[in-house]
């Protein structure tokens, strides 16, 4: 039987870390069956709390729809102005 890891995830330090742009902490996380990259930060509140903040991004993005096509003239639509 496979291993199920739907609505579960993981994260790991970030070795790559170069700025504080970077997160510290890089991973993984399903959720109702669909993979996202998990990134989180940590921070300190203003009382002096820590805590991780967190960003999360589909693995798979949608697919946009390419713009349309313009031929070489610089017309987008000659042929509606036709008259046959």
């Amino acid at each position: 039987m496979a291993y199920d890891n739907t609505n579960s995830g993981s994260l790991f330090k970030n070795d790559r870390k170069e700025s504080e742009k970077h997160p510290d902490y890089k991973g993984s996380i399903n959720v109702e069956g669909v993979d996202y990259w998990l990134s989180a930060w940590l921070k300190t509140s203003s009382k002096g709390t820590r805590f991780m903040s967190l960003s999360v991004k589909p693995k798979e993005q949608p697919q946009k729809a390419a713009p349309p096509k313009k031929d070489q003239s610089g017309f987008d639509d000659m042929d509606s102005d036709l008259p046959f």
